[in-house]
């Protein structure tokens, strides 16, 4: 007969001592905890396992009721010295269903032990009667052990309870997970990386161990303090710490962890329980019951979002119009310095406009990630992704796809990397090869060019708003789409942390955007001034003899006509010509896959005009409109909303998404699904008009 020792621990007034008497034919024994006076009762029992005919006999210990694994009382000081202790096999964790949130703060404690655990849900009979309902399974898959609702009064779930442990107690580890904050999840990986790299052999989990390290427990620090991996892992716990108080207002490492405990509770509490009608307790609960409201909780992220857009393009155009001018009158005196021949071009046109590119939109992506840091870090943004995760979960994601979506809109690059965000891989890949259908800043500029050619001046802001948001349902549906054909599979539930409301840090606001602007620029500004460069070569090379009897502009559309750009638009041409696109669109789509902000001055030069074009010449708005049909317009406009993303963030995505074989899947999906809907876009457009 196998003997099973269980831990039965909980807060005080949970029950504990019910459902041991719940506990049929039970042996009880009284006694005390080795050196206090503090009563320790034992039940003794025999269960049998059908499935696999195995005796068990059942020793339960009713620990002390405590609040948390603290010294603070002689109960909560033999509690937590008996969980730490090797003197038993399983935790059984009481919990009062009607205060689920305050109980889950001490469920997180005994889930970090590392030991294997079973959470019963207790008093689920009151729990009824108050008008809570608890999802015991969702729990169950957030908490990563068996939740088992139960009555004590009534002896329901006992026999549930008891197959519960046996399956728990035969597992080979605890599978048992407490989910942080983003920074400290980043350094839980870091440190279990490294473990991994040295394969070093601990009786914990690496995770459970990674935890204990940055809590700076005591026994762990002892026992780790001996062990040769120690002189390596010392410096990278250090600076795992530093990373982690740059994110808090303290150093004080009980209080982060309680402010943790506390996230993690109350997410998976709003994520598992419905409530009839809930009186809010206080002044958080009371902007929360606002700001999540069914009712007014979206319109209210629409409103902050709507005004940190018009902050991110109204304060962005000034800085901007200020570095293209810089850029443009330095690209001017290169080309006095070093003249119009073909090094001068290409340091102007290709390398010193490559970076201007990238630099003009950097205010837009300051302002936004500015923006998104003091909402982000006052913990209004954990609550907007629990508002929209029901929403989100009807196409395939979950709430928190939709900070990467946002960043979609001011530029893809930075909004690839803020995916790193979703753990699980599936949600994470879905969320990626969505991010592109969001139009970024650097479409923008295509989109008012042909709003202004085709359409009235009162009306091209509605259209531009229709443009955007089509581009984001179409994301929506092509996440439905890939969650039901690609990456099947179960919704992996997890709790979305219901941080604590803080004043923003402006340290903090600092790191996050002055971080993201460096990886913008490092990431993106390479890329494009290579994208740009070759653009340059293909557009100027090889050198052909023009007619003599062309005008100026007409040489200069020759030329390109002739040159390795030109000789590639006429090669794709038969792809867009079904869609009612020339040559000229054709090219101008290609180079838009090097960087978007090409399209418009690209369009400019193969429409005889000269590259010293923008979104809001008259005499490109002239040449658009009596060049292109407008339905040939509408496609291209479509096609824009949706194929593949520049060449910067698509080397992003390729890193994000584990490798080059998901660019070519992204390459496939958007450049077919932008086919298919502009030749519908366009069909449907010569019907109509």
């Amino acid at each position: 007969m196998k003997p099973i020792v269980i831990a039965l621990a909980g807060q005080p007034n949970v029950g504990k001592s019910s459902l041991i008497n719940a506990l049929s034919n039970a042996t009880l024994k009284v006694g005390n905890f080795s050196g206090v006076t503090v009563d320790k009762t034992e039940i003794i029992f025999n269960l049998c396992d059908v499935i696999s005919s195995t005796d068990y006999e059942i020793h339960i210990i009713d620990l002390p009721g405590a609040y948390s694994l603290t010294e603070y009382t002689i109960e909560e000081k033999v509690t937590k010295s008996f969980l730490q202790s090797d003197e038993y096999d399983i935790i059984v964790n009481v919990v009062d269903s009607t205060n689920l949130q305050r109980n889950l703060l001490f469920t997180t404690q005994l889930l970090e032990t590392g030991k294997k655990v079973v959470v019963a849900l207790n008093m689920d009979d009151e729990a009824q009667k108050e008008g809570i309902e608890i999802d015991a399974e969702q729990l169950s898959a957030i908490l990563g052990v068996p939740c088992i609702k139960t009555s004590a009064a009534n002896k329901e779930g006992i026999e549930p309870l008891k197959e519960a442990i046996i399956e728990v107690f035969n597992r080979p580890q605890t599978s048992a997970k407490v989910i942080y904050s983003d920074p400290i999840e980043e350094e839980i990986a870091h440190i279990v990386n490294f473990m991994e790299q040295k394969h070093f052999k601990s009786p914990l989990p690496y995770r459970h161990l990674a935890v204990k390290l940055l809590q700076e427990d005591e026994t762990t620090y002892k026992q780790m303090h001996d062990k040769p991996i120690w002189i390596e892992l010392l410096p990278i716990i250090r600076q795992s710490l530093q990373h982690i108080y740059l994110h808090t207002t303290t150093k004080d490492l009980d209080e982060i962890f309680a402010d943790e405990h506390f996230a993690f509770a109350k997410g998976a509490k709003m994520e598992v329980m419905s409530l009839k009608s809930m009186r809010a307790k206080n002044l958080t609960q009371k902007i929360d019951n606002l700001l999540i409201n069914n009712v007014l909780g979206i319109p209210l992220f629409l409103l902050f979002m709507w005004g940190l857009f018009q902050l991110t393009f109204e304060l962005g155009s000034l800085p901007m119009d200020l570095i293209d001018s810089a850029f443009g009158w330095l690209g001017d005196q290169t080309k006095v310095l070093l003249g119009d021949g073909g090094l001068g071009s290409l340091v102007a046109d290709g390398m010193i406009g490559g970076v201007g590119a990238v630099l003009m939109f950097l205010p837009n992506i300051v302002i936004l990630f500015l923006g998104i840091a003091l909402l982000e870090t006052t913990g209004y943004m954990a609550r907007v992704a629990f508002l929209l995760d029901g929403f989100f979960h009807k196409f395939g994601l979950h709430g928190k796809s939709f900070i990467p979506l946002v960043t979609g809109f001011g530029c893809s690059v930075p909004a690839y990397m803020a995916a790193r965000t979703l753990k699980n891989e599936k949600d994470r890949l879905i969320t990626l090869f969505i991010i592109g259908f969001m139009s970024c800043g650097a479409r923008l500029p295509i989109y008012v060019l042909f709003a202004g050619a085709f359409f009235s001046q009162e009306d091209a802001g509605n259209i531009l708003f229709i443009i955007y948001i089509s581009g984001a349902m179409l994301g929506l549906l092509m996440a439905k789409a890939l969650k039901l054909f690609v990456f099947k599979g179960e919704d992996e539930p997890f709790v979305m942390e219901m941080p604590k409301y803080r004043l923003p840090s402006l340290k903090l606001i600092w790191h996050t955007v002055y971080g993201q602007a460096k990886s913008y620029m490092k990431k993106a500004g390479t890329f494009i001034l290579f994208a740009s460069i070759l653009i340059w070569f293909a557009s100027n090379y090889p050198k052909v003899d023009a007619p003599t009897h062309l005008e100026s502009n007409q040489v200069k559309l020759y030329e390109l006509e002739h040159s390795y750009l030109g000789i590639m638009g006429h090669a794709s041409e038969p792809f867009f010509a079904p869609l009612g696109m020339d040559w000229r669109m054709a090219v101008s789509l290609e180079a838009g896959l090097a960087a978007k902000e090409v399209v418009v001055s690209t369009l400019g030069v193969l429409y005889a005009l000269g590259d010293d074009v923008d979104e809001g010449s008259e005499g490109l708005i002239a040449q658009i409109r009596a060049n292109i049909p407008f339905a040939s317009a509408i496609a291209f406009i479509v096609f824009v909303m949706i194929y593949l993303p520049c060449l910067a963030a698509s080397m992003v995505f390729a890193k994000e998404a584990g490798g080059w074989k998901y660019l070519v899947y992204l390459f496939v999906m958007t450049t077919a699904s932008a086919w298919i809907l502009s030749f519908v876009a366009y069909r449907v457009t010569q019907l109509i008009i």
